[in-house]
Formats: structure tokens, sequence, C-alpha cells
């Protein structure tokens, strides 16, 4: 069976199924290409710019947390190192607003595939229904006497295309969604573990020094920084 034939089996839902899937599967291929980039190098850019940190090395900190500004880590460290003398709370909500932006656009896509679980099983359901009436409508007293169901049994399978369509389109994005889930927590936990540690390096340095201890001064933010993505 061609998938002209299955579109025309399954009834008027297999169209909105067709437009919400190609809507998931797009969705999904960006994902995970954004989601391949994000992970590369990553642990390497943390590790580096801290251990830079502990060292009393902000020079180099703020030198490679500048160099990875093309990953939403290095941007998120970048954020607070860029500043001119910031005190411990600058610094920290600095930290916070970076990391609320990168963590919002890693959540890009999410409504397409919440409506894909959503929607899908619904129009095949819809499209079922709209099959079962069309083959009940088509039956005659004739065919109920002579005991010839075969057609009403072949317009009730065919019904049941829209059904499973819209079963595996809900499936296949529920299945992305918790992945892509998955790793978003793992981002919020990287986050959350570099930040506090790079906070509180910084908290002792300035404490001990009665000051600031980041070398440079806060430059003009490019437009291109605050939104590049992956």
């Amino acid at each position: 069976m061609t998938i002209a034939e299955l579109f025309e089996k399954g009834g008027v839902a297999m169209w909105p199924l067709a437009l919400l899937s190609v809507l998931a599967l797009g969705t999904i291929l960006e994902r995970i290409w954004f989601w391949l980039g994000l992970l590369s190098r990553e642990k390497e850019t943390v590790d580096r710019v801290l251990d830079a940190s502990n060292t009393g090395n902000w020079d180099r900190a703020v030198q490679v947390a500048r160099e990875a500004r093309h990953r939403p880590i290095g941007r998120f460290l970048y954020a607070p190192l860029r500043r001119k003398n910031p005190d411990p709370e600058t610094f920290k909500l600095a930290l916070e607003a970076s990391a609320e932006e990168e963590l919002h656009a890693m959540r890009r896509g999410e409504k397409i595939l919440q409506a894909a679980i959503a929607l899908a099983p619904l129009l095949g359901l819809l499209g079922t229904v709209l099959g079962l009436i069309r083959s009940l409508n088509g039956i005659k007293l004739t065919d109920l006497a002579s005991g010839s169901g075969t057609g009403v049994t072949l317009g009730i399978s065919e019904s049941l295309i829209s059904t499973a369509t819209g079963m595996i389109v809900a499936i296949t994005s529920v299945a992305f969604y918790w992945i892509f889930q998955g790793l978003l927590i793992k981002q919020v936990n990287i986050f959350r573990r570099s930040g506090n540690e790079l906070e509180l390096l910084y908290r002792e340095r300035y404490h001990r020094t009665g000051r600031s201890s980041l070398p440079i001064r806060e430059e003009a933010a490019k437009p291109h920084e605050e939104t590049e993505l992956l």
C-alpha cells in the first residue's frame, strides 16, 4: 500500500496528521543537532574556567570563557566575568540571568512536541470515527439479510489507519520529548554546579582582597553574543 493510498483510505484526518508529523520531525531533527553541538567539549570548558579561577588566574578564566561564547556554557560563565569589579551579589545576579536566558533557548521546540503528543491521538481517533460513520452508512439491509459483511469489515479496517498514524506520531514525539527533557535537566545541574563553584571562588577572593579580582572592564554586549545559539 502506497502513501497516497494510505492518505486516501485514512480519510480527511490524515492531512492535519501529516502537517503535525512534519512539524514534529523537523523539531526533533533540529533539537538533535542542537544537543549534539552543545554537549561537545562542554565539560572541558567548565574545568578550564574553574581551574584557572581556583589558582587565582582570573585573566585565563576570562579568556577561556570568552573563547567559548559560541556555546551556552561559555556564554553563561562569561556573563559575570566580563563585568568590571562586580560585588558578589551582582556577580550572582549575572550568573542567574545568563542561566535563565540559555535554559530558555534550550526549551525551544517544546510546544510543538507537546502539541503533537496531545493532538495526534485525537486526530487519529477522529479519523476512525468518521471512517466508521462512513462505513456504517453504507450498510444495506440486503447485506445484513445475506450475512455479507465484507464491505463493512474492510471499511472499519481502513478507518483504523488514521488511529495508527496518530499513535505513531504521538509515541515518537513523546519519546524524543522526554529525551530532550532529560538533557535539559542535565544542563540545569551543570549550570548550577559550575555557577555555584565559580561564585564561591569569586566570593572567597573578593572577601580576601576586599575588592574584585576581575581584570577586565565590562564590554558592551554584542547582539549576536546574547542571542547566538548553536
